[in-house]
């Protein structure tokens, strides 16, 4: 992977943060399938034109392994969607933005309750109780 992309190139991973350079890039995906052994991705859709390329992929695997961006493994199985756009230099990839949906990883692995569930009910009242509790106390 690391051989697509220039030395230099800049990975804007939306829900994570920005590495720089093909080493980066090569570490942050060494981290990911110790975290996930087993790993798949499957490419979806792609669409290029001019210097630009679009592809929408699919992650399946189980969360077994190292620990991931600080996170310990949980033994949940994940299956995420996204959506990288590239721009293309001199035949290698200079910028990557991708696209996937933090949150529904989160969910996944069990770092945060599912979606509508009475645990999410319950961190959203706290959540909003916080707020207006702080908006009290800068009103004083």
């Amino acid at each position: 992977m690391k051989a697509c992309y220039a030395d230099d190139a800049v990975i804007d991973l939306v829900p994570l943060h920005v590495l720089r350079g093909s080493e980066e890039l090569r570490q942050f995906f060494l981290g990911m399938f110790a975290a996930i052994p087993d790993l798949e991705t499957t490419y979806e859709l792609a669409a290029a034109s001019d210097d630009t390329a679009v592809i929408e992929w699919r992650m399946r695997g189980t969360f077994s392994g190292s620990p991931f961006q600080g996170v310990e493994a949980t033994g949940k199985h994940i299956e995420i969607r996204g959506c990288d756009v590239m721009r293309i230099e001199n035949d290698r990839i200079a910028h990557n933005t991708a696209y996937y949906d933090g949150m529904d990883f989160a969910r996944q692995i069990g770092m945060m309750p599912a979606q509508d569930s009475p645990g999410e009910k319950a961190m959203i009242g706290a959540f909003n109780a916080v707020t207006k509790l702080r908006g009290r106390v800068a009103g004083r």
